[in-house]
């Protein structure tokens, strides 16, 4: 497999700046990584982002994420293996990633949300979630594989 072009990230040289910026942004906000990695996976998965997901599984084993997890979070809602943070992120990545006629994020939801992350925090894990879905988009019109890797 190959990609249809070169990955415009490194085409437009500004644009590598993006993920490293969005990526310090987030971590700084003090989310666990794990939580982090689990909602972009999940996001990926919707998203039909291969290449994303690919790394976002390695991101999460990297953070200490179980492999009980990296198999289910596709059916997070059926498994045992997530904490109620983790369970409030993944929630807002199936919200934030369907599309609007799929009814969003209710506001039982988002208030689980606030429980379990501040404000600073549910604002990071918004841009986390809008940034996965940008490369999820870049990365499937350019047919990117899995595996790629961005050095």
């Amino acid at each position: 497999m190959q990609s249809r072009m070169t990955n415009p990230f490194y085409l437009l040289a500004e644009a590598t700046e993006i993920p490293a910026v969005l990526q310090r942004v987030v971590y700084d906000a003090g989310i666990a990584k794990t939580t982090l990695a689990l909602a972009a996976m999940r996001a990926s998965q919707i998203n039909g982002g291969a290449a994303c997901l690919y790394a976002e599984v390695a991101m999460a084993r990297t953070a200490g994420a179980s492999e009980d997890q990296i198999a289910t979070v596709a059916t997070w809602r059926h498994s045992p293996f997530f904490d109620d943070a983790e369970r409030a992120a993944l929630a807002l990545a199936d919200a934030a990633t369907r599309p609007a006629t799929d009814g969003g994020l209710s506001d039982e939801q988002w208030e689980d949300l606030a429980r379990h992350f501040n404000e600073k925090q549910c604002a990071a894990l918004v841009l986390w979630l809008g940034g996965s879905a940008m490369f999820n988009v870049v990365n499937r019109v350019i047919e990117e594989p899995a595996g790629t890797t961005w050095d």
